[in-house]
């Protein structure tokens, strides 16, 4: 589960606008630590892209990083250039599922996970600039997965989610918490894929301070 650095963007804001953090700006995007959050999460759009194995040593894992950021910053840039504004590309995310969950909350059988890696595209963004924007990525060195880079709409409604701090092996008892103790407790059950939200840069981050939200859609149980 690791994040892609694809530059920084050192050109001036047009104008003067400022630029947004989605991150700072969205309450969905704050959750407890230690705790559990029940959040009402509205739909998004985002650009997303799927696979299969363990995100550390599967090529498919890392391709898919390598196509989805240079989209996601061609974007940007063409929202500051078009529209006259500017933000933040915000945090890369991810939908994790096995058949087994077992394979996710307890096993941490990584070669049986599913995933979809998403990054968030702002409201004002429509699908005109996500064609122009793989267009331009497509006529420089064109990813791997350029092809199945997506934008999708994503709506998970009522969750529950928390921000565990540490390495990403260690979220399985945090999980495990969530299943068995705080969802029966408050009459919810599972109703949806785990998400996770990546706030550090594992190759720059001890894993003891990584910092990562992790949310679970759910529905009342006698549902």
């Amino acid at each position: 589960m690791a994040t892609l650095d694809p530059g920084k963007d050192t050109n001036k804001v047009p104008d003067g606008a400022p630029k947004v953090d989605l991150k700072k700006t969205l309450d969905t995007f704050r959750a407890p630590r230690g705790a559990f959050r029940v959040v009402e999460v509205p739909t998004f759009r985002y650009l997303m892209v799927d696979g299969h194995g363990d995100p550390n040593t599967s090529p498919a894992y890392a391709s898919a990083l390598a196509s989805l950021y240079p989209v996601a910053y061609a974007m940007k840039f063409a929202s500051r250039r078009v529209l006259g504004r500017d933000y933040v590309v915000p945090p890369l995310e991810g939908l994790w599922w096995a058949e087994d969950m077992a394979a996710f909350t307890t096993a941490r059988d990584k070669s049986r996970w599913h995933w979809t890696m998403m990054v968030m595209v702002p409201e004002w963004v429509g699908r005109d600039l996500f064609d122009a924007a793989v267009h331009r990525v497509a006529t420089t060195k064109a990813p791997d997965r350029l092809a199945d880079v997506r934008l999708e709409e994503l709506s998970e409604g009522l969750c529950v989610q928390t921000l565990h701090t540490g390495s990403f092996d260690d979220e399985a008892g945090v999980l495990e918490r969530m299943h068995r103790e705080f969802l029966p407790s408050h009459g919810l059950r599972l109703a949806g894929t785990h998400h996770e939200i990546y706030f550090s840069d594992p190759r720059r981050t001890a894993p003891a301070k990584l910092r990562t939200l992790l949310r679970q859609p759910v529905a009342p149980a006698h549902r």
